[in-house]
């Protein structure tokens, strides 16, 4: 029992986790991290007009949190069994039983009220690739590793992107650089100039 209970738990802690994950990476609109957009499923926040609370992410933690306290009272009750003898296996039964139908809805909730109405921010995200410092890597092939890090300086100190620096100090032309930084362009190894 307590290792077919401990299996459900587990499974109840990384759905958890997944539903923190997308209530923060939906958070904002101004102060959060915003990257994605969940679907509206309720008017707005009681306190914050206008706000979009991740009310299905919310819920199916709530379930996670009963389905780990389930796991709980398993691992009590199977420790309470006396020799070969345990009078506590219904509230074992029961609470496996409640994990598994309350995992099983909940997932299926979020599948369908949730993950699949999600909108990604694209110019949001575009955004913050273009202020990332971690750009300079990608353009180090290119410009070398002196001008790559007077670029990362100067981006630090000016609060700047290094996309925004390249094109002002004319390094490299708008075309050049968006074939270089594509997101597509950048998951691919790239070929060595010198062989």
């Amino acid at each position: 029992f307590v290792m077919y209970s401990s299996a459900v738990k587990r499974l109840a802690v990384k759905l958890s986790k997944i539903c923190n994950d997308l209530r923060l990476l939906s958070s904002g609109p101004r102060a959060g991290i915003n990257e994605i957009n969940l679907p509206k499923m309720q008017p707005g926040s009681s306190i914050m007009p206008g706000k979009v609370n991740p009310v299905i992410p919310e819920v199916v933690n709530q379930v996670c949190f009963k389905v780990i306290g389930n796991d709980h009272t398993v691992t009590m009750a199977a420790e309470a069994g006396q020799l070969e003898l345990n009078v506590f296996e219904p509230i074992i039964a029961q609470s496996i039983l409640e994990s598994i139908e309350m995992l099983k809805n909940a997932m299926k909730t979020l599948k369908y009220r949730c993950i699949e109405g999600i909108t990604a921010n694209e110019e949001v995200c575009r955004q913050q690739v273009n202020n990332s410092i971690g750009l300079v890597t990608a353009l180090n092939p290119v410009l070398g590793y002196e001008t790559c890090s007077q670029l990362a300086r100067e981006a630090l100190e000016t609060n700047r992107g290094p996309y925004e620096l390249v094109l002002e100090k004319g390094l490299l032309s708008k075309e050049e650089l968006d074939k270089l930084l594509a997101p597509e362009n950048m998951i691919r190894p790239r070929e060595n100039s010198e062989n």
